[in-house]
Order: structure tokens, then C-alpha cells, then sequence
């Protein structure tokens, strides 16, 4: 089994070594989520609430991800099941998480999270770590985004404004502007809104307009922010955090899918892309599961069977994965290929769909050699 250098992995997302350790020995509820333990003596990672015997501090290695443990030779535990959704809201958050839905016009304070008993260095980080913000600024896009929705269905600008917590009509044109670079009078962009989604491989962030689902991320992606740039550039768009129908219907189908339910996509697509890379994506939704394609007989399909590596390319730049199918693309070979999503999750998502033999292609591979860039 490959193990860090150090007893301890940390980055400068995690807590201390001495501050982990103690919340594994006191099952502390607060850390999920934040951090996954594993066991050198036994080859198993945990989640830090895991009622199994406690190792020894010298036998322990801390990572941020289920993918660090994983990408370290650790198995999942079967008492605490650390691969189920990852990114799920843990206990301690919940009553806090139900008074913003009950409230969202309510502006929290510092003071506010210590008198319910929350540390809000605590809930700073979880919500940084889990929806790329501060919880404060969390807030502010929430609240913006709902007022949003409220006036371009006709109700009044000043009420709207009071209705979403704010005390002048001069601070809610401020932070308008800022958000969405116009005032709320003038605004004519198109309304993103953004939600996490969990799922077995790790929170997804799903993008919809009211037309119909336009990004698809993985959570903990470098390159996610620079797809939600390049959204905005495209569409002129306002992204906000937020639900609708495409939305939860995504979620609903994904959870079908991942139990082995669905075998197709019904969610509505609204895709930008170039023609060239429009017709890729056609492509692909065309690969039928438990099927799979090389590039060549994509460039095939698109009557361009010179543009293998332009094909690559448009498939490695798929705005939705999964529900366009990208990972259902390997090499003229065989194996696997690239995968932005990283390979570790290609390789799960084809043995789901029913190829093993990639699954034991992915694991005798070197770690130096899984490498996340899309390359026919």
C-alpha cells in the first residue's frame, strides 16, 4: 500500500494533526466532512465519527477527499461507509441549514452562530470548502438570486428588496450591481442558479437556467471556477446560489442512475459549445450504456474521421458529464484514456455500467500515470 511521507497529510484546508486526531477519538460529528482518516495497520480509511477501534496516532494518515485516501491504496470501511454521498450536510449544520430555508431573508451574524452554539470559523470553512464561498457570501447570492427571480416576475423593486432583508433601497441597488454588474431595474441577464448535488463520486455543482441544465462539475475540480467564467461569458448570464425543476430533476435521476435504475437521461439540455463540438456531444449521447466508443469512430460518426485529436479535445471540454456521456469514450486500444473528472472516476462509472476489465486496467496503473487531461 502507497502511504504519505509524514504520519500526517495535511494541506492548508485541514485542521491540525493533534486537532484531528482528538476529534477521531471523541467522534466528533463536527468534522464530517471535513476531513477521512486512514488506518496503516489494517489498509482502511474512515470517517472521523467511525465506531471502529481507535489506531494509534503514528498508524494514522489524514486526507481532505475520499480521492486522496483512495489515490494512497486505502479501501473504504464498511461500518462508516465513507464513499456514500460525499459533501453531505453533516448533523451539526442541519438546524442552521432549515433556518435559512425557513428564513432566507434573515442576515446571520457572528454572533448570531455562537448563540446556537456554532463556531463560525467552523461554518466558514465548511461552507468555503463545500460551495466555493463564505457562509456570509453564501447568503448575500442566495438572497439576491430569490429577489431576482421575485422581479422578473413582475413584483415591485422596493418591496422586493425589503422582502429579502435589506434596509434601503440604496443598499439593495449596491449589491445588485455588484453581483450582477446592472441594477435590478435594467437587468436583462440570464439567471444561473448553482446547487451542489451529491453523489457516490462526490458533490457535483449543477448549473440551470428555467430553459434547462447548462454545467455539471465535479466539486473539488481546479478548472470548476473557470467553468463557471466561462458560463457567464457565454451566456451574459447571473449565476446565484439556488434550485429549480432542472435542478431536482437531475438529482433525482442521478440517484437513479448511480443505484443502477436509469440507463438514460431526461433532464433538459442547454449546451454552448462551437458546432464542431455540438456535434460531438450528439455523439456521445448516443453511445448506448454499457457501450463504449474510441475517438476514431466518433470523428466516424461527425463525418470528420481526420479529427481524432479535435474530437479529444471537444470531449474532454463536455459541459455536463455523466449525463453527457464523455467517460464512455476510450482509446482505438481499449484503454482508458483521459478523463477530466479524473480517471479514478471513469474507471468507477464504466464498472457501473458493467466493464470490469477497466476497473483492473485502472488499478494495476501507477498513480503517475492516471493523469486527468483528455487525450485520444
Amino acid at each position: 500500500m502507497q502511504t504519505t511521507d509524514a504520519s500526517f497529510r495535511q494541506t492548508e484546508d485541514l485542521p491540525t494533526p493533534g486537532e484531528m486526531y482528538r476529534a477521531m477519538l471523541e467522534r466528533d460529528a463536527s468534522y464530517e466532512g471535513v476531513f477521512y482518516l486512514g488506518v496503516r495497520t489494517t489498509g482502511i480509511f474512515c470517517r472521523p465519527t467511525c465506531p471502529a477501534r481507535k489506531p494509534r496516532q503514528e498508524n494514522v494518515d489524514f486526507f481532505g477527499s475520499t480521492r486522496e485516501a483512495i489515490a494512497a491504496g486505502y479501501r473504504p470501511c464498511r461500518r462508516c461507509t465513507p464513499m456514500k454521498p460525499e459533501g453531505e450536510a453533516p448533523e451539526w449544520l442541519d438546524g442552521l441549514l432549515r433556518q435559512i430555508d425557513d428564513d432566507p431573508a434573515r442576515r446571520w451574524k457572528d454572533a448570531d452562530l455562537r448563540g446556537v452554539g456554532l463556531d463560525p470559523a467552523r461554518v466558514r470553512r465548511w461552507f468555503k470548502r463545500h460551495h466555493g464561498m463564505t457562509f456570509h457570501a453564501y447568503q448575500r447570492a442566495r438572497r439576491l438570486g430569490m429577489a431576482l427571480g421575485h422581479i422578473r416576475n413582475g413584483d415591485d423593486i422596493m418591496g422586493t428588496a425589503y422582502d429579502h432583508g435589506y434596509e434601503s433601497l440604496s443598499g439593495f441597488h449596491d449589491a445588485f450591481a455588484h453581483l450582477f454588474g446592472e441594477t435590478p431595474g435594467s437587468s436583462s441577464a440570464v439567471h444561473v442558479v448553482l446547487n451542489r448535488v451529491l453523489t457516490p463520486l462526490g458533490p457535483l455543482i449543477a448549473g440551470a437556467t428555467d430553459e434547462g441544465l447548462c454545467m455539471l462539475e465535479f466539486a473539488g475540480r481546479p478548472m470548476l471556477e473557470n467553468q463557471i467564467k466561462k458560463l457567464r461569458k457565454s451566456l451574459h448570464c447571473a449565476i446565484t446560489p439556488g434550485t429549480n425543476r432542472h435542478i431536482e430533476q437531475l438529482e433525482t435521476e442521478l440517484a437513479e442512475y448511480f443505484a443502477g435504475e436509469r440507463t438514460e437521461f431526461n433532464v433538459v439540455l442547454r449546451v454552448q459549445g462551437t458546432d464542431f463540438q455540438q456535434k460531438v456531444w450528439r455523439a456521445l449521447e448516443q453511445i448506448p450504456y454499457g457501450e463504449t466508443r474510441s475517438y476514431e469512430e466518433i470523428a466516424r460518426v461527425i463525418d470528420n474521421p481526420k479529427a481524432v485529436r479535435a474530437v479529444g479535445r471537444a470531449n474532454g471540454a463536455n459541459p455536463i458529464p455523466i449525463v453527457i456521456p464523455c467517460h464512455r469514450v476510450v482509446r482505438a486500444d481499449g484503454s482508458l484514456g483521459g478523463y477530466g473528472g479524473e480517471l479514478w472516476r471513469k474507471r468507477l462509472l464504466l464498472k457501473l455500467e458493467g466493464h470490469d476489465r477497466y476497473a483492473e486496467e485502472q488499478e494495476s496503473l501507477p498513480l503517475d500515470r492516471q493523469t486527468p487531461t483528455e487525450k485520444p
